[in-house]
């Protein structure tokens, strides 16, 4: 395709005006050639497609180079590395997935272990530029015993540079190969100890991925951080030790939910917060380390945030919701979440209709600050309190075919409806009565007409206290997203025939108390 995008977006772009379709259903070449000259690199569209548009990175030329200079040995190897990941684009990086991990976040994460150093075998199935290689090499692992792979012909040889550079071993174990592709056949290797910062989200076909995901046994979680989960257990020996550096996604989002399953099965020693540590990635990355054993109940789990440390049992884990490892919630609180979840309740799980903002596809071209004829008043999550809406301030053409994404009609011109704030990290619902419509920043919530609380009631419910303490003690996220809230514990037995919210009694009904802290615990 001339432009380098999928059909999607081009569905999208012939919705939003800025391509034209011709007689026989295919697209006017005059549109393409005004859209090329006049929007693409210009006009805020699609992030991905701009970058097609204008990504110039040539990959082969560069990676010729570094390998030449690996092997020419005239170049320090430890610096090597750095060089050749500041020389890719943003494009190539989200595409591979490549990142390489800081050494500071390598050395917190792979701490020396009890073993026989003189057999134990380590493995880096993502070996990038080396440094849980070298990290291996400095705690006593011996070279012979080291394995590292990558697809990246250029990581391979900066690693095999580096650990030549480093203790003078010419590696043969160090290969340019596709670890899932390894992991998913018969009579593979098997490692005592694997730690890996694996591709997050690398760009793979959805067969691709689906049929890997059969192979691995991987469930619903067919992410590549997660595949690399799933494959780095097949290659780890029983009672061996699995190390993975992974975006927060894997801890607390729901597609996420086999993996963590899978990693409660087993015993979980660590899990490590190390907030933003990439440079240019907005992403929060936690790692977990277990050991390839069975779990027990007496199984302790040391929780490290922000400079602290906790001790949790693990199972008080697998009392949360999709098995969430909220690593930041404290012991009382965790006690306290498992207390709430025994109290006989209900969700919102089935029992609602839910409605995604208005996309417009492009905001300049759609939104107005004034009302003009034919335009509607649209809110934004910004608009949004629990006891009121700003004024409007946007209106939009009221044609919802023009735009990129919307929920039924009927959604918004619901006689009772909560409006909520997607990106936040607080929960905030509006009860409307008055048939509003949102952007994208903002979500509507009906609950069903047998759900056992009122609409404005559960609205007020939703955004007090301590249903905001709940959520931060499990989700610890800043985007509201349908699937939390529908897991989120509804105590109607407690809520009587109320018309408004008092979070006192309510709290008195369920033995909670709040602190001076402003978190909540079981009263003694």
């Amino acid at each position: 395709m001339r432009l380098g995008v999928s059909p999607a977006t081009i569905r999208n772009w012939l919705k939003t005006g800025y391509l034209c379709s011709g007689r026989l259903g295919g697209i006017t070449l005059d549109s393409i050639k005004h859209f090329e000259k006049e929007v693409a690199g210009k006009e805020k569209l699609n992030q991905r497609a701009n970058k097609s548009l204008k990504d110039c990175h040539d990959h082969d030329s560069i990676a010729s180079t570094f390998i030449r200079r690996a092997k020419l040995k005239n170049d320090p190897a430890s610096s090597l590395g750095d060089e050749y990941q500041s020389s890719l684009s943003d494009s190539f990086r989200n595409k591979e997935g490549v990142y390489y991990t800081p050494y500071s976040v390598v050395c917190k994460l792979l701490t020396k272990p009890e073993c026989d150093f003189d057999h134990a075998t380590f493995c880096d199935p993502c070996c990038g530029s080396g440094n849980f290689i070298i990290r291996a090499l400095e705690l006593g692992f011996k070279p012979e015993n080291i394995y590292g792979y990558d697809t990246d012909p250029v990581a391979i040889e900066i690693t095999k540079a580096r650990i030549r550079e480093f203790c003078g071993y010419e590696s043969s174990n160090i290969l340019e190969a596709d670890f899932l592709q390894i992991a998913s056949k018969d009579n593979i290797s098997k490692f005592n100890f694997i730690y890996t910062n694996p591709p997050w989200g690398k760009k793979l076909p959805k067969d691709e991925k689906e049929h890997l995901g059969n192979q691995l046994r991987a469930g619903s979680s067919i992410d590549t951080s997660s595949l690399f989960f799933f494959a780095c257990l097949e290659c780890l020996h029983d009672n061996g030790t699995l190390g993975l550096l992974l975006p927060e996604a894997f801890f607390n989002i729901s597609t996420f939910e086999s993996a963590r399953l899978k990693s409660l099965s087993f015993s979980i020693t660590r899990l490590i917060d190390f907030g933003k540590p990439f440079k240019g990635l907005v992403t929060k990355a936690q790692a977990i380390v277990l050991s390839k054993k069975t779990a027990t109940q007496n199984d302790k789990v040391i929780c490290e945030s922000s400079g602290n440390s906790i001790v949790r049992p693990a199972a008080s884990f697998s009392c949360n919701p999709k098995s969430i490892l909220n690593l930041h919630c404290d012991n009382e609180s965790a006690d306290t979440i498992e207390y709430l979840f025994s109290i006989p309740h209900v969700t919102l799980t089935g029992q609602a209709s839910w409605g995604l903002g208005i996309v417009t596809g492009n905001n300049d071209k759609f939104i107005r600050a004034s009302k003009l004829d034919g335009y509607i008043p649209v809110f934004k999550g910004a608009d949004i309190s629990k006891s009121e809406l700003k004024p409007p301030s946007n209106y939009i053409p009221a044609d919802l075919s023009l735009y990129q994404q919307v929920a039924p009609r009927h959604i918004y011109e619901a006689k009772e409806k909560l409006i909520y704030k997607f990106i936040s990290s607080r929960l905030c619902f509006f009860y409307d009565t008055n048939q509003r419509y949102v952007l994208n920043s903002a979500n509507i919530l009906i609950p069903n007409d047998n759900f056992p609380v009122s609409t404005k009631l559960l609205g007020e419910l939703l955004s007090s206290d301590f249903m905001n303490w709940i959520f931060a003690c499990i989700f610890n996220t800043a985007k509201i997203l349908k699937g939390d809230i529908e897991t989120l514990p509804i105590y109607p037995q407690f809520l009587g025939e109320v018309t408004e919210f008092c979070e006192l009694s309510y709290l008195n009904n369920l033995n909670i108390e709040k602190k001076t802290n402003g978190t909540y615990r079981v009263k003694k």
